[in-house]
Order: C-alpha cells, then sequence, then structure tokens
C-alpha cells in the first residue's frame, strides 16, 4: 500500500510503448482494423470540434456493436461499415453517460488502482496537465507487473503465503460461463449482459475446456468474420488467430504468492479457479489482486464501491 502511495503514475510509464489515437470523425470499421493492425486493446479519442480528448475507443465498443446490429449471417451490418466514431458514440451514450476518465502523472499509483476499480473501467490514460497530451495508458496489468518487479525490494506481507480459498480472493458465485456448443452471439450477449472480460467455455459437466476473452473477439475484425456470429464456441475459440494450448488456472488450495506469480509470469488478465476435476469454480482478475495488494489493507473496497 505505502509502496503504491509513494510512486507516481509517472513511475510506471515505459520507456518505450505504442500509442493510438483516433480521430472521433474516423469510421468505427478503419479504427478497429488499425487496433488489429497495431496490436492495441484502446485508443483515445480527439474531438477536433471541441479541441480535447472525449473518450476511448475499446473492443467493448466493437462488442457493442455487433450485439447491437447483427440480424443473421445474411443480413450485412451496414452501421458497422458505415458509422463514423462519432455516429456511435451518439448512439450508445443516449444509454450510457461515460465520459472520459483520466489521471495526472504526478498521482500516485494507489490513486490510478482507486480510479481503475472504483469506475470499473481497465484503462486509465495518463495525461499531461500541462499539453493535455495522452502520455500513456495504465492497465492493471502495467500495474501489478511494475509492483512485482519493484515491489520486490519491500518485505511481502504475511498474507501472500495464505491460500486463495482462505483469503476468499476472486468471484465465487454465479460466475459467468458459456457452453462450448452455444453461439458466438449468445456470448457477446453474456459480454454485453454481466459486463465481465472474459467467459470460460465449458462442456456439458461444467469441465472448462477454454477461456474466450473480450480481446478473442477482436479477431473477428482481423479476419472480416464478425457478420458470422452464429457459429459454435467451439468453432470461434478453434479460430483464434494466436493459439492458445489449455487454459491458465488455479486451485482453491494455492498462495496468493503462486497465483501472482503465474498471472504476472504469463501475461494474462485472469486465472480460471477450478477444482481438481477441471470445474469451474471461480475467476481471480487483476482487479481482485490489486485489491487484495492494496487497496484492501488501507481499509477500501473499491470493488464494492
Amino acid at each position: 500500500m505505502n509502496f503504491m502511495k509513494n510512486h507516481r503514475c509517472y513511475d510506471a510509464i515505459p520507456t518505450s510503448c505504442k500509442l493510438v489515437i483516433f480521430d472521433t470523425m474516423l469510421q468505427v470499421k478503419k479504427a478497429f482494423f488499425a487496433l488489429v493492425a497495431n496490436g492495441v486493446r484502446a485508443a483515445p479519442l480527439w474531438d477536433s470540434r471541441v479541441q480535447r480528448f472525449v473518450g476511448m475507443l475499446t473492443i467493448t465498443d466493437f462488442i457493442n456493436i455487433l450485439h447491437c446490429y447483427y440480424r443473421s449471417p445474411m443480413v450485412q451490418m451496414y452501421e458497422l461499415e458505415r458509422h463514423k466514431i462519432h455516429t456511435w458514440r451518439a448512439v450508445y451514450l443516449k444509454y450510457s453517460s461515460h465520459f472520459l476518465i483520466s489521471i495526472s502523472p504526478e498521482a500516485s499509483l494507489f490513486e490510478a488502482i482507486y480510479s481503475l476499480l472504483k469506475n470499473k473501467i481497465h484503462r486509465l490514460p495518463v495525461i499531461d496537465p500541462e499539453s493535455g497530451n495522452v502520455l500513456h495508458i495504465l492497465t492493471h496489468k502495467r500495474i501489478l507487473k511494475f509492483l512485482h518487479i519493484f515491489g520486490g525490494k519491500i518485505p511481502k506481507p504475511a498474507f501472500v503465503q495464505k491460500q486463495i480459498q482462505e483469503l476468499r480472493i476472486g468471484t465465487f458465485r454465479n460466475i459467468a460461463t458459456v457452453q462450448q456448443t452455444a453461439t458466438l452471439y449468445d456470448a457477446l450477449s453474456i459480454f454485453v449482459d454481466r459486463r465481465v472480460s472474459a467467459l470460460p467455455v465449458v462442456d456439458q459437466q461444467g469441465r472448462v475446456v477454454a477461456l474466450y476473452s473480450r480481446f478473442d473477439v477482436i479477431n473477428l475484425a482481423a479476419q472480416k468474420t464478425y457478420h458470422n456470429l452464429d457459429m459454435s464456441m467451439q468453432e470461434a475459440v478453434s479460430r483464434r488467430s494466436c493459439f492458445v494450448e489449455g487454459v491458465m488456472k488455479c486451485y482453491p488450495d494455492e498462495t496468493l504468492e503462486t497465483i501472482i506469480d503465474r498471472i504476472v509470469k504469463a501475461e494474462v488478465h485472469r486465472l480460471v479457479l477450478v477444482d481438481r476435476a477441471d470445474v469451474v469454480k471461480g475467476i481471480v482478475s487483476l482487479s481482485d489482486l490489486l485489491q487484495a495488494m492494496v487497496l484492501s489493507p488501507a481499509g477500501i473496497d473499491a470493488l464494492l464501491s
């Protein structure tokens, strides 16, 4: 906790990184192709009419567009083909009060974690208050990696040696999953309705066979297969451009330290908590780990606020 309070957001910015910015007049389709081409998950949006950053374009927008306008493989989604970003935002913001949440480079990493978790966002632009420029986009993964690398200089708290089932870190009830026989559109519906970032794909016995994340959906743009959302989840998983062998899992009797090491080294956003029969019992996410490691010791539960 004190380690994060004593380090600024600027400290966590890498010496070299890629930052993509979109003008809101750009076509939505071209923007998502650009995300794929540059290997990034989100981009700040610049509105030239008001001369400021007004939001972020993320994979969540792509999912919402597909879910909103998809009818069948026989009907082309003209909205995706023709909409500009500002047009989509005008439609979407009627039902949402989204605005750009950002942070100063001089703010502490503790403040950044609190903002990420409290606002239930995955990306936090670091904006220079003098120039108004976006310097970097902080994520849970970047902050946890920073803590993992540089936090080794400070004593580890005793609770990291406790088992995850004892600490109750993670989500254990009402876990969102999708059957491997369900359609991809069914999965998108769960993403939209439950606001989860990944879905364990399970067989009839509830055993996890794959993990399908929001990021995987961007493959539909890369492969130009977003017009057929009736394919089964089994097929959708097999079509992913980057083959992932197995699922990153953890077990209730493993220690918090073991789980942190695994999630950082694998560079994933979550682990599927399973029993010894591989039946899904929960999800342990980066948000859960940052809450447990940083905010809970300060008496703050941002996930419930």
